[in-house]
């Protein structure tokens, strides 16, 4: 049996994914395999998908999903050279690829020194052509960027650090 997902049926499927409390989802089609997984302790889902065959490519862009960033990771970190307790790490929900502003001509969301408020916008990961903005969970101020413009980034890494107010 051959399956194809288009673009309708994937977005109307992960936000019925982001309703249920459906922890763990795998579908595999002939080209592709999208996994969902999610991270109770944080409320966040992680997507990763990897593309078999480039013989179907995506082409318009989705509707914008807002993500909320994690920054209570349910399992605690490997050790980081230089981490302080004081600071709150912003980490990443999915795999894909970071940026820090809305646009390639535009300002970033935040820089060094930014003061922040719960529910501002931080910095974009686009996955699957889906650009997905993290919002800060805390109040304060940005203290490190730990992570270049359009960089690719893994589920749970350090993106950047937050000194909360």
């Amino acid at each position: 049996m051959t399956m194809n997902l288009d673009h309708e049926e994937l977005h109307r499927l992960l936000a019925t994914l982001a309703e249920s409390d459906i922890q763990e989802f795998r579908l595999e089609g002939e080209d592709f395999c999208l996994e969902v997984k999610r991270n109770l302790a944080s409320s966040l889902d992680s997507i990763s998908s990897q593309k078999r065959s480039s013989s179907e490519e995506i082409d318009p862009p989705l509707p914008q999903r807002k993500i909320e960033a994690s920054t209570a990771p349910s399992t605690p970190p490997p050790s980081v050279p230089g981490s302080r307790s004081d600071l709150v790490e912003v980490t990443a929900p999915m795999v894909g690829t970071f940026y820090r502003a809305p646009g390639p001509e535009e300002p970033p969301f935040v820089e060094i020194g930014s003061k922040i408020s719960v529910g501002q916008a931080v910095c974009i990961l686009e996955a699957m052509k889906l650009m997905n903005e993290l919002e800060s969970e805390v109040s304060g101020e940005v203290i490190e960027i730990l992570v270049e413009n359009g960089t690719p980034v893994e589920f749970g890494q350090v993106l950047m650090r937050l000194k909360p107010v």
